[in-house]
């Protein structure tokens, strides 16, 4: 059990005082909520108190609802006493938390943006519904950047989330507040979004899983802010956890249409199907462009070796036309279309950035500098519509080639970041390292993020698996051999 004095008092590793229930995946936990080994209440009450002791120190879940999780539990805990356990839903009675950006009946959906403080959601989201529906119990919802458009989960709403391998590192954004709380112990899994590493950038940086889905399989219905048009296949919904053996089942209950977003009807695969002896595994170092520190080259490599001792066939290659992944990201989302950035961040009137940045320079601002400063990046492919249009056509040819080099049994090892979790701020200088994730939003491929053990310095190693459209469960599988090679989450030290 952890001890009651604050998390900062001790440098030992979390897993010296961790309740075992802490360190299960939500699978598990229902297995044996379901076999009457444990009850929803305990296991609710055991992540309830772990949130409250690392939540002061990280500010990772930002509202609570501690008292209606309780009477959940119990009511789980009623239905185990007197139905048939084959007929309970899958995740009865496990706690779990939401990403505040989601709407969730009852609780805030501020998306950090100044001007919606105040307002709460008074419906779920699809997604939020289908995880209730499946038995989960939220707990919270989690810290975002502004507008879920920045790798750093920091608002002038909430404030900064920290990451509990050190928390003068960033957790990474959007869904900053599910990779720390669940890292830390409070959750075994949460709710995020991904349209340029939202949802891979803080599973990464907080070494647990997260898997980005490919575009159109999860509604995205029930946001804030949403993509328009074609940008809805590159922003994608879909499940964190501490342990790989949740991802199938989450993206197997968040899957499918809700009669609202633009999704695909297409039946997710097995994992367990996957043989790895028939696996290609194509392995890209970096994109020509953003040098990769040598822990996480090596990091990536030690990954590619374990599947080749598995059987997996892997090569080492390198592909050009992902040198220009910021120009296709850019260009790919101005062509959808939509309010712009500067709309949503005045409530529907566009802000004007530079006025916005000489406010912010004499702290007038109600916004985040990052979020100023993506106001007037997005300004730029407006200048040369000729090139954007170039590069939409950029884009997809490299969609394309993509498709070919991977294959249809086949996935991408592929960096998530040029260094591990950096300190906070560091990230706007430079600001644009976020582009390996991003650019695999625009190829609306698959890709899981999957940790890889810690580094000398005690932060988390990590590496994305991609993988063609609708063949998802290749990288699931992926991160599951992975996970058995390399221990999977590493819980933190909450002392720094």
């Amino acid at each position: 059990m952890l001890r009651a004095e604050r998390m900062t008092d001790s440098p030992r590793p979390l897993r010296e005082f961790m309740d075992p229930l802490l360190t299960l995946s939500g699978t598990r936990l229902a297995r044996m909520i379901r076999s009457r080994e444990v009850s929803s209440r305990d296991v609710v009450e055991a992540h309830i108190r772990q949130v409250q002791q690392v939540n002061p120190a990280l500010n990772a879940m930002v509202e609570t609802r501690f008292e209606q999780a309780r009477q959940e539990a119990l009511e789980a805990d009623e239905r185990v006493a007197r139905e048939d356990p084959e007929g309970l839903p899958p995740l009865l009675g496990v706690p779990c938390s939401i990403k505040e950006a989601f709407a969730f009946e009852g609780m805030p959906n501020t998306s950090g943006l100044v001007s919606r403080k105040g307002v709460r959601a008074t419906h779920d989201a699809t997604a939020v519904r289908r995880l209730r529906e499946a038995g989960a119990i939220p707990l919270g919802v989690t810290n975002i950047s502004e507008l879920c458009m920045w790798m750093e989960s920091d608002n002038n709403v909430y404030g900064r989330t920290n990451n509990p391998y050190d928390q003068r590192c960033t957790v990474g954004g959007s869904s900053g507040g599910e990779g720390a709380i669940i890292a830390a112990g409070g959750s075994p899994f949460g709710l995020g979004s991904d349209v340029g590493g939202s949802i891979r950038l803080p599973a990464f940086f907080n070494g647990v899983f997260g898997h980005k889905p490919t575009g159109g399989l999860i509604p995205n219905t029930g946001q804030f802010p949403i993509a328009h048009n074609e940008a809805r296949r590159y922003l994608t919904t879909g499940p964190l956890c501490r342990r790989a053996e949740d991802l199938y089942p989450l993206v197997r209950i968040l899957a499918g249409p809700d009669g609202q977003d633009l999704c695909i009807d297409t039946p997710l695969q097995d994992p367990s199907s996957v043989s790895l002896r028939r696996l290609t595994v194509i392995d890209v170092a970096d994109n020509g462009v953003v040098d990769v520190s040598d822990d996480l080259r090596e990091a990536q490599r030690r990954a590619g070796d374990a599947l080749a001792a598995a059987g997996a066939r892997v090569r080492r290659v390198r592909i050009p036309g992902l040198r220009r992944s910021l120009q296709i990201w850019s260009a790919m989302l101005e062509a959808a279309g939509g309010p712009t950035f500067a709309e949503l961040m005045g409530g529907g009137d566009a802000i004007h950035p530079e006025h916005e940045l000489l406010r912010w320079m004499t702290f007038q601002s109600p916004h985040t500098l990052p979020a100023i400063g993506l106001a007037l990046l997005e300004q730029v492919p407006k200048l040369i519509p000729s090139g954007a249009s170039k590069f939409v056509e950029v884009g997809l040819a490299l969609r394309k080639e993509l498709v070919e080099r991977i294959g249809p049994n086949g996935v991408m090892l592929y960096p998530s970041y040029a260094t591990p979790a950096p300190r906070h701020v560091k990230p706007l200088l430079p600001p644009l390292r976020w582009i390996y994730t991003a650019i695999i939003n625009a190829m609306e491929m698959p890709s899981t993020q999957v940790p890889l053990g810690l580094n000398r310095h005690g932060l988390p190693l990590g590496v994305q698996v991609v993988a063609t459209h609708g063949n998802d469960h290749l990288g699931l599988a992926v991160a599951m051999e992975l996970e058995r090679a390399f221990g999977g989450w590493v819980p933190p030290e909450l002392g720094n």
